[in-house]
Formats: C-alpha cells, structure tokens, sequence
C-alpha cells in the first residue's frame, strides 16, 4: 500500500509522524451546497490529524480525469470524487487503484467495484419528492424535470418517483404531459425545459416533480413568469433559497440530505481507508448491486422531507438562520409566523 511506504519513508527521515492528505475531485464547485459538503470533509479531516487538497473540475469529465492525475501526483493517500460523469472517471479510479490509492464515490455513483460508495438513498429522496407533491396535488397534469443525463442519481430519484407515481397515474389521476433532463442540473437549463413545456401544454400544469433545489429554482422562475407560482413543485438539498420558497409557498418540498453529515463521513472513511482498513470492514457498509449490476460497498444515510409543517427543524438543527429562512414572508409557516 501507498500509505505503508510513504510511512516508512518518514520514519527513515525521522519526521516522526506521518499526517494523511485526502484529496477532493469537485464535479462543479460552483452549485450552493457542494461548500457545505467541503466544510465538514475538511472538519472531518482536521479532527483526524490529517490534511485537504481539492480541485474542481468545473462541470468537465476530462478536466476531473487530469484533476485526479493533479491530486495523485500531490501525493494524496485517499481521493473523495465527486464524479462529473459516472463512466468517464472510471479511468482514474483504476489509475488510483493501480496506485494502492482507495476512493470513495461522493454521493453519486461510480460504476467501479473498486470505489466505496457513499450517499444518501436517492431512490427514497425521489419517493419523498413525488409523495409531497401528489399530497398537495393528487389530480392534474405533471411535469418531471429530472438531473443530469451523466448522473446516475437523475434515474435513481426519477425511479423512486415513478414508484409513487404509478398507482395515480394507472387510475388516470395524474397524467405526465412533459419530462426532461436537465443538463449539468443547471438551474437556467431546468427553466428553459419548463418553459418549453408550459408552451406546449398551454400552461396546463398542475404540478412539478423537480429533481433538487436547482432544478426547482429553474422551475418556480418559468412558473413565476406565467403567474403561475404557487403549484405544486419539489426539490432536494435543504438549499436555503429553496427553504426560503417553501417559507413563501412556492415550493412543496426540500427532501433535506445534511451534507454535513454526508461530508464528514467521507472525511472519516477516507482517513480508515488510507490508514489500511477494508472496505467492508467500514463502520455501516454493505454490499449493494447498482442498477448495471456490479457489486459494491456502500453507505447509504438517511434524508429527511422538509415542507412547511416541518420547517423548524432545518433552524432547529443550525442548517438555517430563521432570518434567512423567512426573508420577505409575511404570513408563513412556523417559524415565520
């Protein structure tokens, strides 16, 4: 292992010890809650007596592929990869493993046995996502706007979506009268493919099944723009602009995934990894086949719904200042009431 001869080194130069550095390839460093997740895998990683190194290939699958290249070559024992493309980065996860370097696939699958994966269950997000907006809505026509076409969690959600979907859809309560990826989960790409869809459908729409927090920011804007604000839309990321719009009505539903709690596990299973653990042997792993059928060790935590009857646990836990949360709400929910 890496780590075992670059411990032995600084034994012979007599450095005393030996302090881990972890390296973090961010797909798109630019998106809201991604400095959330940095914080606590830096946190994380302070704690273990170890250090952080980062690169953020700004949205490019072959940037992230020399970004890794970049990270090994800083002699990182451990690389956290937040994957632009689950099949493009297969390159680098065998060229760190070639290097006895152990990866984790930061909470968007890496279709590589060797990479432990890490998130939250994104099928059960989709499922919170649908269940709030067919609560609000449970008749009427239905817009999807899913993720990214390169990230598996866009089919993930959009699997657990169908699943609570299916039962209305089969009684004839719900049509979907338009469906798009959304590419790069570019919030101004999610409000374009909305508008397109209103157009078409004459604005006939009654609700929203939106993929994150971005997406639905994309959404509500195209929504806004027809006085249409106010129907049914969802999210996921606890993102606060996002939380601001469940305080004012015009989103259903954040499905909230603490990234804190995301980032410093990875923080912490990076220090047990390069420190010679096996991936199996990680505190809550399992085995688990993606949809492709490869087998993996995964972690996967748990999200939580946030809506307008719940809001306060989101100030409650730190995640928002109540002032953020209920800038320009007049007559909200609680907190903002």
């Amino acid at each position: 292992m890496k780590l075992f001869a670059t411990t032995a080194i600084a034994m012979v130069l007599g450095t005393g010890a030996f302090a881990q550095t972890v390296g973090v390839s961010w797909s798109n460093f630019q998106e809201e809650r991604w400095k959330t997740d940095e914080a606590a895998i830096v946190g994380a990683l302070e704690a273990a007596g170890a250090e952080y190194i980062s690169a953020d290939a700004q949205s490019s699958s072959s940037k992230q592929l020399s970004d890794v290249e970049s990270l090994m070559a800083q002699g990182v024992d451990a690389l956290i990869i937040l994957a632009q493309d689950t099949q493009a980065i297969i390159p680098a996860v065998e060229a760190a493993a070639n290097e006895g370097i152990p990866v984790i696939a930061y909470d968007r699958l890496i279709e590589d046995d060797r990479a432990f994966y890490l998130t939250f269950d994104n099928v059960e997000v989709g499922r919170m996502q649908a269940r709030a907006v067919l609560e609000a809505q449970p008749t009427g026509n239905y817009v999807m706007i899913k993720g990214s076409p390169t990230d598996p969690n866009a089919d993930f959600l959009r699997g657990g979506q169908q699943e609570v979907l299916q039962e209305a859809i089969d009684a004839g309560d719900i049509t979907i009268v338009g469906e798009q990826y959304t590419d790069g989960w570019v919030p101004a790409n999610a409000q374009r493919n909305m508008e397109q869809i209103l157009t078409a459908n004459d604005n006939n729409v009654d609700a929203v099944v939106a993929s994150n927090d971005g997406t639905a920011g994309g959404a509500v804007a195209a929504l806004t723009a027809q006085g249409m604000e106010g129907i049914p839309v969802s999210g996921q990321d606890g993102d606060h602009a996002a939380l601001n719009r469940i305080a004012r009505g015009t989103q259903t539903v954040s499905v909230w995934k603490d990234a804190r709690e995301l980032g410093k596990r990875a923080g912490e299973i990076a220090v047990e990894l390069a420190g010679g653990a096996m991936m199996g042997d990680i505190e809550g792993a399992e085995e688990w086949t993606s949809p492709a059928g490869t087998t993996l060790t995964a972690q996967f935590l748990e999200p939580v719904p946030v809506t307008a009857e719940n809001l306060t646990v989101v100030v409650d836990a730190g995640w928002i200042e109540q002032d953020a949360l209920c800038q320009g709400v007049t007559d909200g929910p609680a907190p903002c009431n």
